[in-house]
């Protein structure tokens, strides 16, 4: 090779504008990179940075490495695979680990990991009776394919017969049953909040492994609205207890299905063991941006060795990485029917002092 560097052809295909850094990242590598965003509204965001296209599908031949990084691609992702494509992320299986929030459970659940009791719902009116039937605190999910400013609605519990949760979704009732057709109530249990992940080549995972920590409250304090995330704290790992009793059990169930990409798992770990929470079948955000931060190696060299199934000595640095979003308004609600779900519902004290009130 006389020390020359190859030089790739990388495709991101996109629902929404999300894996742009990590585009660019790969760009400013020497590799050419294309762009496709489905989102009519975000059709100028790279402009001037990335050369985007208008159908992915006629750029598949050009590409040496092809890049879903969300989850609904999953087929397609499976039919490149079968055509020798070299294919970062999605498959049939992955995505629908991520999407049916029922079919996840079962699956960590037959794999030997400890999961939390949950109840999964079609219809508002039978999780209301629900809650009714058995007061308790529960964690309300989206459950399905749901827009990414959806996905991260979340209503915790707080009070002790469910009465809050049960006024949130009697009170927005009308707008969640068109927005969100399935979800989930899982029972909350108290911990810290952790998600554990690694790269998966098609045959096995990459070390190191990534731990990270995520801010999902709109403001400090743990105050205000659940977001997607506001922030997150990581770092690099050797292979720990918690991957072992989580994200390890899935290698053959990945290995079978294709799947070639990053792999997550978020738990809530306290003295009675890890419960894990969801998997994440893809990139995170912004994650992936914060791992840029603790990645030493270069991207483009490192997806397309995965890609191709091969081992790769990834290197990372030492310590943390910490990524804080920087939010504008309408962040973080675009849909106003969203923005409208608190409004007008009754006010919680956590301590007894009313004063100035």
């Amino acid at each position: 090779m006389n020390g020359e560097k190859k030089v790739f052809k990388f495709l991101f295909v996109s629902h929404e504008s999300l894996s742009g850094d990590l585009a660019w990242q790969i760009q400013k590598e020497g590799h050419q990179v294309k762009i496709y965003i489905k989102n009519p509204d975000d059709q100028d965001v790279y402009d001037g940075i990335l050369e985007k296209v208008p159908d992915w599908k006629s750029n598949t031949d050009w590409a040496d490495v092809i890049v879903f990084d969300d989850v609904g691609f999953g087929s397609q992702a499976d039919s490149l695979r079968k055509a020798g494509k070299l294919v970062i992320g999605g498959s049939a299986y992955t995505d629908k680990l991520e999407e049916d929030r029922e079919f996840g459970q079962s699956e960590m659940k037959r794999v030997g990991m400890l999961t939390l009791p949950h109840w999964d719902f079609s219809n508002y009116e039978e999780a209301l009776k629900f809650i009714e039937e058995n007061p308790g605190r529960y964690v309300y999910k989206p459950s399905g394919f749901v827009s990414s400013d959806w996905k991260s609605l979340l209503f915790l519990g707080k009070e002790e017969d469910g009465k809050d949760l049960h006024e949130i979704l009697r009170s927005n009732q009308k707008v969640l049953e068109k927005k969100i057709k399935q979800f989930q109530l899982q029972k909350l249990a108290l911990g810290v909040e952790v998600a554990v992940g690694a790269f998966f080549n098609g045959e096995d995972f990459i070390y190191p492994i990534n731990v990270n920590f995520e801010h999902k409250k709109l403001f400090p304090g743990d105050i205000g609205p659940f977001t997607g995330e506001m922030g997150t704290l990581m770092y690099w790992s050797s292979s720990n207890p918690l991957f072992k009793a989580t994200v390890e059990k899935m290698k053959e169930d990945l290995k079978q299905a294709g799947y070639v990409g990053y792999f997550d798992i978020n738990c809530i770990v306290n003295a009675r063991g890890i419960y894990p929470l969801e998997f994440t079948s893809r990139f995170g955000y912004p994650t992936i941006s914060i791992q840029e931060e603790g990645v030493i190696s270069e991207w483009g060299e490192f997806l397309h060795a995965i890609a191709s199934h091969q081992q790769y000595d990834i290197k990372t640095k030492k310590g943390f990485q910490v990524g804080v979003v920087c939010a504008v308004p309408p962040f973080p609600y675009d849909d106003k029917s969203e923005m409208a779900i608190y409004k007008d519902l009754s006010i919680l004290f956590k301590k007894p002092v009313l004063d100035g009130v």
